[in-house]
């Protein structure tokens, strides 16, 4: 029994004096690394912060940044303990892959979040058009954007489908013209509904005299004369504008007899004699 013990604490003697020295520095690895692993996480936080990115983009990036350098700090305290890792590292690799294949439309949206916020194309509180979809913008996750329309539906669009088309953001500059046409007879005076169009335009104290609005013959229709009307006014009073525009025109229209044409057809009914 003693000589069986005896054996076994020189085994475990021997152990210890050829792999000792390896375990106290794999330990260090990990206490030293784990220590760096913090304070370079929080330095990156730090630059990014200072950067103005999106707090949900920096407190992901922080989790990503964390996560990897802690797996790269334990992975080299196993290989100096004497720990094999190749084979870890190939099953971890195929692993991510397959990961990433059952979510590759996630990470597309990620990818495409990421994008949005580093590049800001709209910003919350913007009204855009993204995805066929018109709203305000309520919030940009990494995932996801939500949108409120104007009859207050709240519309989630994801983020790859958001990078993948068109955007249009309606309210990025502080000025936006209303383009306007308005269709008098051929038989009304052209120069006189310029006047008319002109006095309204003036009289409307929220257009804006720089740049000047523009009135001009846009066309000779089929059934109108079509006169663009095109004020410059400031984003935020575009449809109220728009509206009061449209209403006064028609209301100052029928006051002075400058007739506002509609579609017509002529039906025109030919009776045949009866056969006898």
């Amino acid at each position: 029994m003693m000589a069986e013990l005896a054996t076994y604490l020189t085994l475990i003697r021997g152990w210890l004096l050829a792999h000792g020295p390896n375990l106290l520095i794999a330990l260090a690895i990990l206490v030293f690394g784990r220590w760096l692993v913090k304070w370079g996480t929080y330095f990156f936080t730090t630059a990014l912060k200072r950067a103005r990115l999106d707090n949900t983009l920096v407190r992901f990036l922080e989790k990503i940044v964390y996560w990897t350098l802690l797996v790269a700090v334990i992975i080299a305290a196993a290989d100096q303990a004497g720990i094999k890792t190749t084979s870890f590292l190939a099953i971890l690799g195929a692993a991510g892959l397959a990961v990433g294949l059952a979510l590759k439309d996630s990470l597309a949206n990620f990818a495409s979040g990421v994008l949005l916020i580093i590049f800001q194309p709209f910003r919350v509180g913007d009204m855009v058009t993204v995805a066929g979809v018109t709203g305000t913008v309520e919030r940009i996750d990494i995932f996801s954007s939500i949108l409120i329309t104007p009859d207050n539906q709240k519309i989630i669009v994801p983020n790859s489908s958001i990078t993948s088309s068109v955007i249009i953001n309606i309210t990025a500059q502080p000025t936006r013209r209303i383009d306007l046409v308005i269709g008098i007879s051929y038989g009304d005076d052209l120069r006189r509904a310029r006047t008319i169009l002109e006095q309204i335009l003036q009289d409307e104290p929220r257009i804006l005299r720089d740049p000047a609005p523009l009135i001009a013959l846009g066309e000779l229709g089929p059934s109108s004369v079509d006169i663009l009307v095109r004020p410059w006014v400031k984003t935020d009073d575009y449809w109220e504008v728009r509206f009061a525009l449209l209403e006064q025109i028609k209301l100052t229209f029928d006051q002075k007899g400058i007739t506002i044409p509609f579609p017509q057809q002529d039906v025109r009914i030919y009776q045949q004699p009866a056969r006898e």
